[in-house]
């Protein structure tokens, strides 16, 4: 899944650069034609540019593949679910701070405690500090370390996680003990 979001960045990315290296390449192309200033004419009008077919054939595959990139990317890629170990009676999960959290949704059960590590390796602001505002708790998260946190979901639901931008998002799902 990880690998599929690079490979489709990258080809996003080269798209951008061959799409501007054109751009540039045809406008430093040289004329040979000579307009005499009496030619001109100054109006207040748009004057139409006639573009290459091929040229507005691209832009338009390409802003219909961004688009399409953009709504698989926010409404069709999965999220990444985890259940917590238990480990000496506390349920344990370690969480990836790179470009968002992996895994983003945390099963654990209710009325237990349940620790949170934290490990950032994204050196970005906006994921300096994770947010748990279910629990009224706030870490400052620091880069290549991982940093935990002990909570108690009392009742079953779902608890929400973000940075501190409230740009990146997880979700605690608490399920009631069997």
């Amino acid at each position: 899944m990880f690998n599929l979001i690079r490979i489709v960045g990258s080809l996003v990315g080269l798209g951008f650069l061959i799409a501007l290296s054109t751009s540039s390449a045809l406008a430093q192309k040289k004329y040979d034609i000579e307009i005499p200033a009496s030619a001109v004419e100054q109006t207040s009008q748009f004057r139409k540019i006639e573009q290459p077919l091929g040229l507005k054939i691209f832009i338009a595959l390409s802003g219909l593949g961004l688009i399409g990139a953009e709504l698989w990317w926010f409404m069709f890629s999965k999220t990444q679910s985890q259940k917590a170990q238990v480990k000496q009676g506390i349920q344990s999960v370690d969480i990836v701070v790179d470009g968002g959290y992996t895994p983003d949704r945390i099963e654990v059960r209710s009325g237990e405690l349940v620790r949170l590590n934290f490990l950032r390796k994204d050196p970005s602001s906006c994921l300096e500090q994770v947010l748990l505002p279910d629990f009224n708790r706030a870490l400052d998260l620091v880069l290549n370390q991982t940093t935990s946190v002990e909570i108690m979901p009392e009742k079953p639901g779902e608890y929400t996680f973000t940075c501190g931008m409230n740009m990146y998002r997880g979700k605690i799902i608490a399920k009631a003990s069997e």
